[in-house]
Order: C-alpha cells, then sequence, then structure tokens
C-alpha cells in the first residue's frame, strides 16, 4: 500500500513549488488548483478585513460577519481537497499494483472516480466563492477591490484547472453516460465561473478603468 500522503500545505511556499517542479505525480495540477483556490479565497478575507469595521461601510457589518465565515470555510474546503487530490492519485496508485482481473479493474474504476470527484468539488466551491465575491464587490472599499478581483481571478483559474482534470479522467471511466454527465457538468461550472468572474470585474469599472 502507499505510504501516508504527505501533507503539502505545512510546506514552506518555496518547497511547495519545488515539490511541484519535481519529476514526481504529486503535487500536480489537482493539488495546485486546491492551492490556487485557496489563495482566491484568503485574498477575499484580506479584502473584507480592511473593509470591515470603517465607518463608512457600518451599514453592512452583518453582512460582513456573514461573510466571513463563508470565506473562512471556502478556503478550508479548498486546503481539503488539495490533500484530497494527494490521496486520489495514492488510491490510484494502489489500484495498478493489482493483478489484473475484476478486482483490479473495481479499484481502478473506484480510484478515477475520486479523481473526477475532486476537481468536481473544487469547481463548486470555487462558483460559490465567486458567488460570494460578486455580492461584495458592491460592499468592498475602492482601496481593496484589485485584491478581491485577484481573489475572483484565482477562483475562476481553480475552475479551469478543474475542468481539466475532469476531462482527462472522464474518458476511462466505465459507465459512458456517468462520463458524459460529469464532463457537461464540468465544462456548465466552467462556464458559470468565467461568466460571474466576467460580471465582477464590469461592477468594478468605476474603481479600475
Amino acid at each position: 500500500m502507499s505510504e501516508t500522503p504527505q501533507d503539502y500545505l505545512a510546506l514552506p511556499v518555496r518547497e511547495f513549488l519545488a515539490a511541484t517542479a519535481a519529476r514526481a505525480p504529486t503535487p500536480g495540477g489537482g493539488s495546485v488548483a486546491g492551492v490556487v483556490g485557496a489563495a482566491g479565497a484568503a485574498l477575499a478575507q484580506m479584502a473584507l478585513n480592511f473593509t470591515r469595521g470603517k465607518k463608512k461601510f457600518a451599514a453592512h457589518e452583518a453582512y460582513y460577519g456573514h461573510l466571513a465565515g463563508r470565506l473562512e470555510k471556502a478556503r478550508e474546503m479548498f486546503e481539503m481537497l488539495v490533500a484530497d487530490d494527494v490521496a486520489a492519485y495514492s488510491l490510484y496508485q494502489d489500484s495498478t499494483r493489482l493483478a489484473d482481473g475484476l478486482e483490479k479493474e473495481q479499484a481502478v474504476q473506484l480510484a478515477l472516480a475520486a479523481a473526477v470527484n475532486v476537481p468536481r468539488e473544487a469547481a463548486k466551491a470555487a462558483v460559490a466563492l465567486l458567488e460570494d465575491l460578486r455580492e461584495f464587490a458592491g460592499r468592498c472599499s475602492p482601496m481593496l477591490i484589485t485584491d478581491l478581483l485577484g481573489g475572483a481571478a484565482l477562483a475562476a483559474a481553480a475552475a479551469r484547472m478543474s475542468d481539466y482534470n475532469v476531462r482527462v479522467n472522464v474518458p476511462n471511466l466505465a459507465d459512458r453516460q456517468a462520463a458524459e454527465d460529469l464532463r457537461t457538468a464540468s465544462a456548465g461550472d466552467l462556464a458559470r465561473a468565467l461568466a460571474i468572474l466576467a460580471e465582477i470585474e464590469a461592477s468594478c469599472k468605476a474603481v479600475l478603468p
């Protein structure tokens, strides 16, 4: 069996980048997508933390309190998906070591399902984060709007990377209808993410022409 997956988020940034660059399967695109999404949520949190408490935005304090909880959960979700992606690859490695036969076929299909589920969850988290940022854009301090936009851009990037990972894995699923449904759902989430990003950018043109 594979060893316990490494906690890549515990690494210093430079070491994480070196591990990503190394000739090793993990951390790979799925893990990086999780980190990108978490960074997007973190930027949004910073924008919120510098906005709330200001007299100019006092009317939105209740909303800010609600948003703070959602952004924290979003970041935690993306961080969890980094570990889930590494675990999914470990499961796939284990499945390929089995002797050919029904047991191996079932194990491989289970591992592929996990490999698809992780990016699907990441895409959903990215869309949810973007929806929150769209609502926050009109109540964010203009001084922090570029950080909000950066968080939105990273969330959209996480959705795009997740779609890549779904598309590369679904052709190997035995259930062809499930594969097509997953591909369609992933494409839909990506389109929604990009559309929301465009809305956020348009809403910020007064601050960032």
